[in-house]
């Protein structure tokens, strides 16, 4: 084994210019990428500010879409408001704007959910009665006492419904208690 060469002051000198250096090189390259992600950042915030934007612009021009297509039912309920009537007219006059008001709503993608006479169905209806009876399979819907409406395939609002049940299961569960 030979002995461990000492380096000279020199090369010391050298060798920690060398390291300043490549430490110099380091701090330039580490503060560019810092720059450049702070731009990046920024771009990026940017981007998700122009996107909420859009996205409330689009959601103002589809509402105002609709309530424009709501005025002249608005102006109709006014005038049949305002004015001295019989009965007969004000219920002919409010038929016809239910009548336009239900063709905007399918024109806007809502429909009616169809209760009576359907099985009972937990997403789209309310149960808030059961009724005993032999006329109708257990678990169908009786009656609507609130229309329940979708909107595409989404509920907007529930059917509130009464619901068949067999006399028979209400005798069981008698026993049972």
């Amino acid at each position: 084994m030979s002995p461990k060469k000492t380096p000279t002051k020199k090369e010391l000198l050298e060798r920690v210019e060398e390291l300043e250096n490549k430490l110099k090189e380091a701090e330039s390259k580490a503060e560019k990428h810092l720059s450049q992600l702070k731009y990046a950042k920024a771009d990026l915030e940017n981007i998700q500010k122009q996107r909420q934007k859009l996205m409330q612009d689009f959601m103002d021009r589809a509402n105002g879409g609709l309530l424009q297509q709501l005025l002249p039912l608005l102006d109709e309920v006014e005038i049949l408001a305002t004015r001295d009537a019989e009965k007969e007219n004000l219920v002919q006059g409010m038929g016809m704007v239910l009548k336009k008001m239900q063709k905007v709503m399918e024109s806007e993608g809502v429909r009616v959910i169809e209760a009576e006479g359907h099985p009972f169905d937990p997403f789209k209806h309310d149960a808030v009665m059961e009724v005993e009876t032999s006329e109708e399979p257990d678990g169908v819907v009786l009656e609507e006492v609130r229309r329940g409406y979708m909107y595409k395939d989404r509920v907007l609002r529930a059917s509130m419904v009464k619901v068949a049940r067999s006399p028979k299961q209400s005798e069981e569960e008698n026993q049972d208690e």
